[in-house]
């Protein structure tokens, strides 16, 4: 397996968290949640590059605890008003783009090194994929009134890292860029300018902190 850059994206408020700052800096168990998702990625000697995207107002912070952690690898940028835009920007930065990308939230602290491996493994086959994992709730769709069950054998739950090959990603930002066009992530970004894109089976511990609840979860993870 070849060594890829990822690129982590923290440059969101976090409104849901109603916790004051960005929810990068909240505390899950003895580390800020940040400080786990960058010790997924600096302790794997896979990882050849680290792009933090932040916001301006939370690079002091992010340099901080960088240092303080010890953390080689990482390099800061600034991110852009929406997510889409914080990940172009990173992707600016990557200095070896012969690398396979992953974009990964950085509110995504529980990612696992052998997913990722998979991950990589599996853009070198095709070019980009993703993790997610099955759904396993009932899913209901309403549409013009009328409720529908989807079948659920069908339908993954998207998660990050999501990577691609660099050109292809950075391509199809630079399109979406140029047509005012904005994707939910990047996996369908790259499939509105017709990609095909694989998927990794995830794992359902690869939680995002979105809401306060979340975070109970995860400290109960930590503790456990």
């Amino acid at each position: 397996m070849t060594n890829y850059t990822v690129v982590i994206v923290a440059a969101g408020q976090g409104k849901r968290m109603n916790a004051g700052r960005n929810k990068q800096f909240l505390m899950i168990g003895e580390h800020p949640l940040i400080v786990h998702t960058l010790k997924a990625f600096t302790e794997d000697k896979k990882c050849r590059e680290i792009i933090l995207v932040t916001n301006e107002a939370d690079e002091k912070d992010m340099e901080e605890l960088i240092m303080r952690y010890h953390f080689r690898k990482v390099r800061v940028v600034y991110g852009g008003k929406e997510r889409q835009d914080s990940v172009y920007q990173g992707l600016l930065a990557v200095s070896d783009p012969s690398c396979p990308v992953l974009i990964h939230d950085g509110a995504r602290p529980f990612v696992k090194r052998k997913n990722v491996h998979e991950l990589v493994e599996k853009i070198e086959e095709s070019g980009a994929a993703l993790l997610a994992v099955p759904v396993t709730d009932t899913v209901k769709q309403m549409k013009d009134g009328k409720l529908e069950t989807l079948n659920r054998d069908y339908l993954w739950a998207a998660q990050t890292p999501q990577g691609f090959s660099y050109d292809m990603i950075r391509q199809a930002h630079e399109k979406a860029r140029e047509n005012g066009f904005y994707a939910t992530d990047d996996a369908a970004l790259a499939e509105s300018f017709g990609h095909n894109v694989s998927i990794v089976h995830g794992n359902y511990d690869n939680i995002k902190i979105t809401t306060p609840e979340d975070l109970q979860k995860a400290s109960a993870y930590v503790k456990k």
